[in-house]
Protein backbone atom coordinates (compact mmCIF):
# COMPACT_ATOMS: atom_id res chain seq x y z
CA UNK A 1 0.00 0.00 0.00
CA UNK A 2 2.83 2.41 0.86
CA UNK A 3 4.44 1.70 -2.51
CA UNK A 4 1.16 2.44 -4.29
CA UNK A 5 0.77 5.75 -2.42
CA UNK A 6 4.32 6.75 -3.31
CA UNK A 7 3.74 5.94 -6.99
CA UNK A 8 0.52 8.01 -7.06
CA UNK A 9 2.35 10.90 -5.39
CA UNK A 10 5.22 10.84 -7.85
CA UNK A 11 5.73 14.18 -9.59
CA UNK A 12 6.92 12.38 -12.72
CA UNK A 13 3.42 10.94 -13.14
CA UNK A 14 2.00 14.48 -13.32
CA UNK A 15 4.77 15.55 -15.69
CA UNK A 16 4.03 12.65 -18.03
CA UNK A 17 0.35 13.61 -18.11
CA UNK A 18 1.31 17.19 -19.00
CA UNK A 19 3.61 16.01 -21.79
CA UNK A 20 0.89 13.76 -23.24
CA UNK A 21 -1.44 16.76 -23.27
CA UNK A 22 1.14 18.88 -25.08
CA UNK A 23 2.51 20.98 -22.20
CA UNK A 24 6.32 21.09 -21.98
CA UNK A 25 8.85 23.14 -20.01
CA UNK A 26 10.87 25.46 -22.20
CA UNK A 27 14.62 24.84 -22.44
CA UNK A 28 16.53 26.77 -19.81
CA UNK A 29 17.97 29.86 -21.51
CA UNK A 30 19.60 31.54 -18.56
CA UNK A 31 18.07 33.68 -15.80
CA UNK A 32 14.31 33.96 -15.91
CA UNK A 33 12.70 37.36 -16.15
CA UNK A 34 9.46 38.55 -14.65
CA UNK A 35 6.56 38.22 -17.03
CA UNK A 36 7.84 35.05 -18.68
CA UNK A 37 5.06 33.15 -20.36
CA UNK A 38 4.79 30.49 -23.04
CA UNK A 39 8.07 30.15 -24.89
CA UNK A 40 8.66 31.15 -28.47
CA UNK A 41 8.28 28.33 -30.94
CA UNK A 42 4.87 27.08 -29.85
CA UNK A 43 1.97 27.34 -32.24
CA UNK A 44 1.03 30.64 -30.62
CA UNK A 45 1.02 32.54 -27.36
CA UNK A 46 -2.08 32.17 -25.19
CA UNK A 47 -3.13 35.08 -23.08
CA UNK A 48 -2.04 33.40 -19.87
CA UNK A 49 -0.16 36.29 -18.30
CA UNK A 50 2.46 35.54 -15.67
CA UNK A 51 2.25 31.86 -14.87
CA UNK A 52 4.93 31.11 -12.28
CA UNK A 53 6.13 27.80 -11.00
CA UNK A 54 7.57 26.57 -7.75
CA UNK A 55 10.57 24.64 -6.49
CA UNK A 56 11.37 23.29 -3.09
CA UNK A 57 14.45 24.17 -1.12
CA UNK A 58 17.02 21.58 -2.04
CA UNK A 59 15.09 20.63 -5.17
CA UNK A 60 15.38 16.88 -4.64
CA UNK A 61 13.14 14.04 -3.62
CA UNK A 62 12.92 13.09 0.07
CA UNK A 63 15.29 10.37 1.13
CA UNK A 64 12.51 8.02 2.20
CA UNK A 65 8.76 7.79 2.78
CA UNK A 66 6.13 10.07 1.31
CA UNK A 67 7.10 13.61 0.37
CA UNK A 68 7.12 16.08 3.23
CA UNK A 69 6.37 19.76 3.00
CA UNK A 70 8.82 22.62 2.68
CA UNK A 71 8.17 26.28 2.14
CA UNK A 72 7.80 26.92 -1.62
CA UNK A 73 10.00 29.27 -3.56
CA UNK A 74 8.14 30.99 -6.40
CA UNK A 75 9.75 31.83 -9.73
CA UNK A 76 8.45 32.41 -13.21
CA UNK A 77 8.78 29.58 -15.67
CA UNK A 78 8.62 29.43 -19.43
CA UNK A 79 6.68 26.65 -21.07
CA UNK A 80 5.74 25.40 -24.50
CA UNK A 81 2.17 24.56 -25.54
CA UNK A 82 1.87 22.06 -28.37
CA UNK A 83 -1.80 21.23 -28.01
CA UNK A 84 -3.99 24.26 -27.53
CA UNK A 85 -7.21 22.26 -27.30
CA UNK A 86 -6.09 20.65 -24.04
CA UNK A 87 -4.55 23.91 -22.88
CA UNK A 88 -7.77 25.92 -23.09
CA UNK A 89 -9.97 22.98 -22.05
CA UNK A 90 -8.10 22.39 -18.80
CA UNK A 91 -7.52 26.06 -18.06
CA UNK A 92 -11.26 26.62 -18.35
CA UNK A 93 -11.94 23.48 -16.27
CA UNK A 94 -9.59 24.80 -13.59
CA UNK A 95 -11.67 27.98 -13.40
CA UNK A 96 -14.78 25.84 -12.82
CA UNK A 97 -13.14 24.46 -9.70
CA UNK A 98 -12.27 27.85 -8.20
CA UNK A 99 -14.13 29.12 -5.13
CA UNK A 100 -15.23 32.20 -7.09
CA UNK A 101 -17.21 29.97 -9.49
CA UNK A 102 -19.11 28.24 -6.72
CA UNK A 103 -19.64 31.49 -4.79
CA UNK A 104 -21.23 32.80 -8.00
CA UNK A 105 -23.09 29.63 -8.98
CA UNK A 106 -24.71 29.02 -5.60
CA UNK A 107 -26.41 32.45 -5.36
CA UNK A 108 -27.52 32.08 -8.98
CA UNK A 109 -29.17 28.78 -8.01
CA UNK A 110 -30.91 30.49 -5.10
CA UNK A 111 -32.18 33.47 -7.09
CA UNK A 112 -33.14 31.76 -10.34
CA UNK A 113 -33.72 28.04 -9.77
CA UNK A 114 -34.65 26.79 -6.30
CA UNK A 115 -33.74 27.99 -2.76
CA UNK A 116 -34.19 24.42 -1.56
CA UNK A 117 -31.35 23.25 -3.81
CA UNK A 118 -29.07 26.15 -2.96
CA UNK A 119 -29.48 25.49 0.77
CA UNK A 120 -28.43 21.86 0.39
CA UNK A 121 -25.57 22.62 -1.96
CA UNK A 122 -24.15 25.33 0.28
CA UNK A 123 -24.24 23.15 3.39
CA UNK A 124 -22.49 20.25 1.63
CA UNK A 125 -19.99 22.58 -0.05
CA UNK A 126 -19.04 24.21 3.27
CA UNK A 127 -18.64 20.86 5.02
CA UNK A 128 -16.52 19.34 2.24
CA UNK A 129 -14.32 22.41 1.86
CA UNK A 130 -13.69 22.72 5.59
CA UNK A 131 -12.64 19.09 5.87
CA UNK A 132 -10.43 19.38 2.79
CA UNK A 133 -8.77 22.65 3.79
CA UNK A 134 -8.13 21.42 7.32
CA UNK A 135 -6.70 18.13 6.04
CA UNK A 136 -4.16 20.06 3.97
CA UNK A 137 -2.66 21.78 7.00
CA UNK A 138 -2.75 18.60 9.08
CA UNK A 139 -1.14 16.27 6.52
CA UNK A 140 1.21 18.97 5.13
CA UNK A 141 1.98 17.07 1.94
CA UNK A 142 3.66 19.23 -0.72
CA UNK A 143 2.48 19.94 -4.22
CA UNK A 144 4.27 18.32 -7.20
CA UNK A 145 7.91 19.30 -7.67
CA UNK A 146 8.94 21.74 -10.37
CA UNK A 147 10.90 20.58 -12.29
CA UNK A 148 9.77 18.21 -13.72
CA UNK A 149 6.21 19.57 -13.41
CA UNK A 150 5.17 22.81 -15.14
CA UNK A 151 3.11 25.00 -12.79
CA UNK A 152 0.44 27.23 -14.33
CA UNK A 153 -1.03 28.88 -11.21
CA UNK A 154 0.43 31.19 -8.62
CA UNK A 155 -2.00 32.01 -5.82
CA UNK A 156 -2.33 28.57 -4.23
CA UNK A 157 1.30 27.51 -4.58
CA UNK A 158 1.89 28.29 -0.90
CA UNK A 159 -0.83 25.84 0.13
CA UNK A 160 -0.20 22.17 0.76
CA UNK A 161 -1.46 19.63 -1.75
CA UNK A 162 -3.35 16.77 -0.13
CA UNK A 163 -6.31 16.62 -0.77
CA UNK A 164 -7.30 18.59 -3.86
CA UNK A 165 -10.11 20.85 -2.66
CA UNK A 166 -10.92 21.74 -6.28
CA UNK A 167 -11.64 18.07 -6.92
CA UNK A 168 -13.60 17.85 -3.68
CA UNK A 169 -15.74 20.91 -4.43
CA UNK A 170 -16.48 19.87 -8.01
CA UNK A 171 -17.41 16.33 -6.96
CA UNK A 172 -19.51 17.51 -4.01
CA UNK A 173 -21.48 20.13 -5.95
CA UNK A 174 -22.14 18.03 -9.05
CA UNK A 175 -23.23 14.85 -7.25
CA UNK A 176 -25.10 16.65 -4.45
CA UNK A 177 -27.03 18.51 -7.14
CA UNK A 178 -27.74 15.21 -8.91
CA UNK A 179 -28.96 13.53 -5.70
CA UNK A 180 -31.04 16.53 -4.61
CA UNK A 181 -32.83 16.94 -7.95
CA UNK A 182 -33.59 13.31 -8.83
CA UNK A 183 -36.72 13.30 -6.65
CA UNK A 184 -37.64 16.91 -7.26
CA UNK A 185 -37.46 17.33 -11.02
CA UNK A 186 -38.16 15.01 -13.88
CA UNK A 187 -35.24 14.59 -16.27
CA UNK A 188 -33.19 11.69 -17.68
CA UNK A 189 -31.11 10.48 -14.72
CA UNK A 190 -28.46 9.03 -17.03
CA UNK A 191 -27.98 12.46 -18.57
CA UNK A 192 -27.61 14.09 -15.16
CA UNK A 193 -25.14 11.43 -14.06
CA UNK A 194 -23.10 11.91 -17.23
CA UNK A 195 -22.96 15.68 -16.68
CA UNK A 196 -21.86 15.20 -13.05
CA UNK A 197 -19.14 12.72 -14.05
CA UNK A 198 -17.85 14.88 -16.92
CA UNK A 199 -17.82 18.07 -14.83
CA UNK A 200 -15.98 16.53 -11.88
CA UNK A 201 -13.57 14.63 -14.14
CA UNK A 202 -12.59 17.74 -16.08
CA UNK A 203 -11.89 19.68 -12.87
CA UNK A 204 -9.85 16.77 -11.48
CA UNK A 205 -7.76 16.43 -14.64
CA UNK A 206 -7.23 20.19 -14.75
CA UNK A 207 -5.45 19.99 -11.38
CA UNK A 208 -2.93 17.60 -12.94
CA UNK A 209 -2.57 19.64 -16.12
CA UNK A 210 -1.91 22.88 -14.23
CA UNK A 211 0.66 21.06 -12.09
CA UNK A 212 -1.06 21.91 -8.82
CA UNK A 213 -1.72 18.39 -7.54
CA UNK A 214 -0.47 14.83 -7.73
CA UNK A 215 -2.69 11.94 -8.72
CA UNK A 216 -2.88 10.96 -5.05
CA UNK A 217 -4.15 14.44 -4.12
CA UNK A 218 -6.95 14.22 -6.67
CA UNK A 219 -7.95 10.62 -5.92
CA UNK A 220 -7.85 11.34 -2.19
CA UNK A 221 -10.08 14.37 -2.62
CA UNK A 222 -12.68 12.43 -4.63
CA UNK A 223 -12.72 9.55 -2.16
CA UNK A 224 -13.02 11.86 0.84
CA UNK A 225 -15.96 13.62 -0.81
CA UNK A 226 -17.67 10.34 -1.63
CA UNK A 227 -17.36 9.25 2.01
CA UNK A 228 -18.67 12.57 3.32
CA UNK A 229 -21.69 12.46 0.99
CA UNK A 230 -22.41 8.82 1.92
CA UNK A 231 -22.16 9.46 5.67
CA UNK A 232 -24.16 12.71 5.69
CA UNK A 233 -26.86 11.79 3.16
CA UNK A 234 -29.20 10.19 5.77
CA UNK A 235 -29.15 13.48 7.70
CA UNK A 236 -29.76 15.84 4.76
CA UNK A 237 -33.48 16.15 5.44
CA UNK A 238 -32.81 16.85 9.12
CA UNK A 239 -30.20 19.47 8.22
CA UNK A 240 -32.76 21.17 5.93
CA UNK A 241 -35.05 21.68 8.93
CA UNK A 242 -32.43 23.01 11.35
CA UNK A 243 -32.75 26.61 10.17
CA UNK A 244 -36.23 26.79 11.71
CA UNK A 245 -35.62 24.64 14.79
CA UNK A 246 -35.07 27.25 17.48
CA UNK A 247 -34.73 31.01 18.09
CA UNK A 248 -31.27 30.20 19.50
CA UNK A 249 -30.15 28.62 16.23
CA UNK A 250 -28.40 31.80 14.97
CA UNK A 251 -26.11 31.77 18.01
CA UNK A 252 -24.82 28.30 17.14
CA UNK A 253 -24.53 29.20 13.47
CA UNK A 254 -22.17 32.08 14.29
CA UNK A 255 -20.22 30.79 17.28
CA UNK A 256 -19.34 27.30 16.01
CA UNK A 257 -17.89 28.35 12.60
CA UNK A 258 -16.02 31.29 14.17
CA UNK A 259 -14.49 28.94 16.76
CA UNK A 260 -13.42 26.54 14.00
CA UNK A 261 -11.80 29.38 12.03
CA UNK A 262 -10.01 30.85 15.04
CA UNK A 263 -8.65 27.42 16.00
CA UNK A 264 -7.63 26.44 12.50
CA UNK A 265 -4.49 24.21 12.33
CA UNK A 266 -1.30 26.29 12.38
CA UNK A 267 0.79 26.06 9.21
CA UNK A 268 4.60 26.08 9.02
CA UNK A 269 4.41 29.25 6.94
CA UNK A 270 1.66 31.61 5.83
CA UNK A 271 -0.67 30.38 3.12
CA UNK A 272 -4.15 31.53 2.03
CA UNK A 273 -5.71 28.30 3.34
CA UNK A 274 -6.93 29.76 6.65
CA UNK A 275 -8.29 32.87 4.94
CA UNK A 276 -10.12 30.82 2.30
CA UNK A 277 -11.52 28.50 4.96
CA UNK A 278 -12.78 31.47 6.97
CA UNK A 279 -14.41 32.91 3.85
CA UNK A 280 -16.19 29.62 3.12
CA UNK A 281 -17.38 28.99 6.68
CA UNK A 282 -18.51 32.59 7.09
CA UNK A 283 -20.44 32.52 3.81
CA UNK A 284 -22.09 29.28 4.89
CA UNK A 285 -22.97 30.75 8.28
CA UNK A 286 -24.40 33.86 6.64
CA UNK A 287 -26.50 31.88 4.19
CA UNK A 288 -27.84 29.61 6.93
CA UNK A 289 -28.58 32.63 9.10
CA UNK A 290 -30.33 34.27 6.15
CA UNK A 291 -32.59 31.25 5.67
CA UNK A 292 -33.42 31.35 9.39
CA UNK A 293 -34.29 35.06 9.14
CA UNK A 294 -36.52 34.39 6.13
CA UNK A 295 -38.38 31.63 7.96
CA UNK A 296 -38.56 33.20 11.41
CA UNK A 297 -39.73 36.60 10.22
CA UNK A 298 -41.54 35.28 7.12
CA UNK A 299 -39.73 37.77 4.91
CA UNK A 300 -39.30 35.61 1.83
CA UNK A 301 -41.62 32.84 0.75
CA UNK A 302 -40.06 29.38 0.73
CA UNK A 303 -41.06 26.34 -1.31
CA UNK A 304 -43.19 23.74 0.39
CA UNK A 305 -41.51 21.01 2.38
CA UNK A 306 -42.72 18.35 -0.05
CA UNK A 307 -40.66 17.51 -3.08
CA UNK A 308 -42.93 17.83 -6.12
CA UNK A 309 -41.86 16.30 -9.40
CA UNK A 310 -42.02 18.85 -12.18
CA UNK A 311 -43.33 16.99 -15.22
CA UNK A 312 -42.33 19.54 -17.81
CA UNK A 313 -39.46 21.89 -17.09
CA UNK A 314 -40.21 25.09 -18.99
CA UNK A 315 -37.86 25.81 -21.89
CA UNK A 316 -35.41 28.66 -21.65
CA UNK A 317 -37.01 31.58 -23.49
CA UNK A 318 -35.57 34.98 -24.26
CA UNK A 319 -37.74 36.61 -21.60
CA UNK A 320 -36.71 34.06 -18.98
CA UNK A 321 -33.04 34.55 -19.88
CA UNK A 322 -33.29 38.33 -19.53
CA UNK A 323 -35.11 37.96 -16.20
CA UNK A 324 -32.49 35.56 -14.80
CA UNK A 325 -29.67 37.78 -15.99
CA UNK A 326 -31.29 40.86 -14.45
CA UNK A 327 -31.78 39.14 -11.10
CA UNK A 328 -28.20 37.91 -11.15
CA UNK A 329 -26.72 41.33 -11.98
CA UNK A 330 -28.82 43.10 -9.34
CA UNK A 331 -27.84 40.50 -6.75
CA UNK A 332 -24.12 40.56 -7.53
CA UNK A 333 -23.96 44.36 -7.48
CA UNK A 334 -25.64 44.50 -4.07
CA UNK A 335 -23.39 41.76 -2.72
CA UNK A 336 -20.24 43.54 -3.93
CA UNK A 337 -21.38 46.79 -2.33
CA UNK A 338 -22.10 45.06 0.99
CA UNK A 339 -18.81 43.19 0.85
CA UNK A 340 -16.77 46.33 0.26
CA UNK A 341 -18.59 48.36 2.91
CA UNK A 342 -18.43 45.72 5.64
CA UNK A 343 -14.83 44.82 4.85
CA UNK A 344 -13.67 48.43 5.10
CA UNK A 345 -15.58 49.05 8.32
CA UNK A 346 -14.41 45.85 9.99
CA UNK A 347 -10.78 46.47 9.05
CA UNK A 348 -10.90 50.01 10.37
CA UNK A 349 -12.34 48.83 13.68
CA UNK A 350 -9.76 46.05 14.03
CA UNK A 351 -6.84 48.30 13.05
CA UNK A 352 -7.94 50.81 15.65
CA UNK A 353 -8.51 48.15 18.31
CA UNK A 354 -5.10 46.51 17.84
CA UNK A 355 -3.34 49.81 17.05
CA UNK A 356 -2.13 48.71 13.64
CA UNK A 357 -1.11 51.05 10.84
CA UNK A 358 -3.79 50.80 8.16
CA UNK A 359 -1.21 50.89 5.36
CA UNK A 360 0.46 47.74 6.69
CA UNK A 361 -0.98 45.09 4.42
CA UNK A 362 0.85 42.34 6.29
CA UNK A 363 -1.32 43.09 9.32
CA UNK A 364 -4.26 41.48 7.52
CA UNK A 365 -2.50 38.14 7.90
CA UNK A 366 -2.49 38.30 11.68
CA UNK A 367 -4.88 35.78 13.22
CA UNK A 368 -6.71 38.32 15.36
CA UNK A 369 -7.37 40.52 12.31
CA UNK A 370 -7.71 38.13 9.38
CA UNK A 371 -10.29 35.79 10.91
CA UNK A 372 -12.67 38.43 12.39
CA UNK A 373 -12.71 40.73 9.37
CA UNK A 374 -13.25 37.93 6.87
CA UNK A 375 -15.84 36.25 9.05
CA UNK A 376 -17.87 39.43 9.54
CA UNK A 377 -17.55 40.38 5.88
CA UNK A 378 -18.67 37.09 4.36
CA UNK A 379 -21.32 36.39 6.96
CA UNK A 380 -22.83 39.70 5.89
CA UNK A 381 -22.50 38.66 2.25
CA UNK A 382 -24.34 35.38 2.96
CA UNK A 383 -27.20 37.15 4.75
CA UNK A 384 -27.42 39.69 1.94
CA UNK A 385 -27.56 36.99 -0.74
CA UNK A 386 -30.38 35.01 0.89
CA UNK A 387 -32.46 37.76 2.49
CA UNK A 388 -31.88 41.26 1.14
CA UNK A 389 -31.30 40.38 -2.51
CA UNK A 390 -34.64 38.47 -2.82
CA UNK A 391 -36.37 41.40 -1.08
CA UNK A 392 -34.79 43.77 -3.60
CA UNK A 393 -35.88 41.48 -6.43
CA UNK A 394 -39.44 41.63 -5.12
CA UNK A 395 -39.28 45.42 -4.80
CA UNK A 396 -38.05 45.75 -8.39
CA UNK A 397 -40.70 43.35 -9.67
CA UNK A 398 -38.17 40.69 -10.74
CA UNK A 399 -39.82 37.78 -8.93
Amino acid sequence: MAELLRSLQDSQLVARFQRRCGLFPAPDEGPRENGAGPAEGATGTPGAGNLPAVTRKGGGEPASGLQRAAAPQVHTQKYIVKNYFYYYLFRFSALLGQEVFFITFLPFTHWNIDPYLSRRLIIIWVLVMYVGQMAKDILKWPRPLSPPVVKLEKRVIAEYGMPSTHAMAATAISFSLLISTKDRYEYPFALGLAVAVVFSTLVCLSRLYTGMHTVLDVVGGVLMTALLIAFTYPAWTLIDCLDSASPLFPVCVVIVPFFLCYNYPVSDYYSPTRADTTTILAAGAGVTLGFWINHFFQLVSEPTSSLPVIQNIPPLTKGMFVLCLSKFIVGIVLILLVRQLVQNLSLQVLYSWFKVVARNKEARRRLEIEVPYKFVTYTSVGICATTFVPMLHRFLGLL
